[in-house]
C-alpha cells in the first residue's frame, strides 16, 4: 500500500476539502480497481495449474454447455445428481454447483445432501436460483437449501435473487423483471440476512457481501440471447471459488473473466449461433495478463 494511500485512509473524507475529497476517492477506485484486476489474473492462472474439480448438480437444458465452458476454461468438471453418489463426489471436488433450472424432488433432495457433505468439508457452495420466484415450489426449494446448507455464493438475477428475501418480487420464467439498480438498493441487507454473497448478473453486474459492494462492467449483449450463459456463469464462480477463499473476490473475477471472453467472442460473431462457439474459444485463449488488462471491476 502505498503512503500517500495510507495517509489518505487515516482522514476522514467528510475532513477534506472538496478537492482533495474527489482525489482521494479516485486514488482509492484506482487502487482497488489494480488490485482486483490483478487478482483476477492470479485466480485464473491457479485454474490453470490445478485444473479444479467443479461438481455440478445443474439443469439438463445447460449441462453441456456448462461442461465445456469448464473444460475451456481449464477447470474439470463433473456432472453428477444421483443421491447415492454425490457425498462421494463433492469430497473431491474444489466446489459444488447447485443449479436449479429442471428441478425434481429428487433432485433438490441429491442437491441439499451433497451440500450438507460439502458444508461439512468446507468446500465453496455455489447456488443458482433459476426460476425462484416463478412458482412457489421453485421458491420453496431455493429457500430449503439455502437453509439446510452453508452457500458461499448465491448467483441469479434480480428478480431470482429478491424472491430469496421477500414476496415484493416476482420472476417471469428465467427472465428479470427486476434490474440490478433494483435489486441494488436491498441487495446488501439481503446478503447480510442470508449470510453469504450475492452475484446479481445483467448489464452490469453488482457483488456484495453485505458490507463491500463490488461492480463489473464486462460483458456483451448477444450473452442474454444464448440459453445457459448464466448458468455457465455459476459454474465459472464456481471455478474461480476453488482457488480464491475470498468468495467476494471470487465471484467478482469469474464474471468479469466470463464478461470480457463475451466482449471478445462478440466481436468475431455473426449471431447468437457463432457467438456461442466463439464464446469457447474465447474462454480457452484468455491469457491472465489479458484478464488483467480488460477486467473493469469497481467498489462502490
Amino acid at each position: 500500500m502505498s503512503f500517500l494511500f495510507f495517509i489518505l485512509r487515516s482522514v476522514r473524507s467528510s475532513f477534506l476539502p472538496c478537492s482533495l475529497s474527489e482525489d482521494y476517492n479516485l486514488y482509492r477506485s484506482s487502487y482497488v480497481m489494480s488490485k482486483i484486476s490483478l487478482k483476477a489474473a492470479e485466480n485464473l492462472q491457479k485454474i490453470r495449474e490445478t485444473k479444479p474439480l467443479i461438481h455440478n448438480i445443474t439443469n439438463f437444458v445447460v449441462m453441456n454447455y456448462t461442461a465445456n465452458v469448464l473444460l475451456a476454461m481449464g477447470a474439470s468438471p463433473v456432472m453428477a445428481h444421483a443421491e447415492n453418489e454425490v457425498e462421494d463426489m463433492v469430497a473431491y471436488a474444489g466446489s459444488l454447483v447447485l443449479n436449479i433450472g429442471t428441478l425434481t424432488d429428487p433432485w433438490v433432495a441429491s442437491m441439499v445432501r451433497a451440500g450438507k457433505r460439502a458444508t461439512a468439508l468446507q468446500k465453496p457452495i455455489i447456488f443458482d436460483p433459476v426460476g425462484s420466484g416463478a412458482t412457489p415450489f421453485r421458491t420453496a426449494s431455493a429457500k430449503a437449501i439455502i437453509d439446510k446448507t452453508k452457500v458461499s455464493v448465491i448467483r441469479g438475477n434480480a428478480s431470482e435473487i429478491l424472491s430469496l428475501g421477500s414476496q415484493q418480487s416476482t420472476a417471469k420464467g428465467v427472465d428479470a423483471t427486476d434490474s440490478v439498480q433494483d435489486a441494488a438498493v436491498t441487495a446488501s441487507l439481503l446478503a447480510q440476512e442470508l449470510r453469504t454473497i450475492l452475484a446479481i448478473t445483467g448489464p452490469i453486474d453488482l457483488v456484495t457481501d453485505g458490507t463491500r459492494v463490488l461492480n463489473i462492467a464486462n460483458g456483451h449483449p448477444l450473452m442474454p440471447y444464448v440459453t445457459g450463459t448464466g448458468c455457465s456463469a455459476t459454474a465459472i464462480i464456481g471455478a474461480f471459488a476453488a482457488v480464491d477463499t475470498d468468495y467476494l473476490t471470487a465471484a467478482a473475477t469469474g464474471l468479469s473473466f466470463f464478461g470480457l471472453a463475451g466482449e471478445i467472442a462478440g466481436k468475431a460473431a455473426n449471431g447468437p449461433g457463432s457467438f456461442m462457439i466463439h464464446l469457447l474459444d474465447a474462454l480457452y485463449n484468455m491469457t491472465p495478463e489479458q484478464l488483467e488488462t480488460g477486467c473493469r471491476i469497481h467498489e462502490s
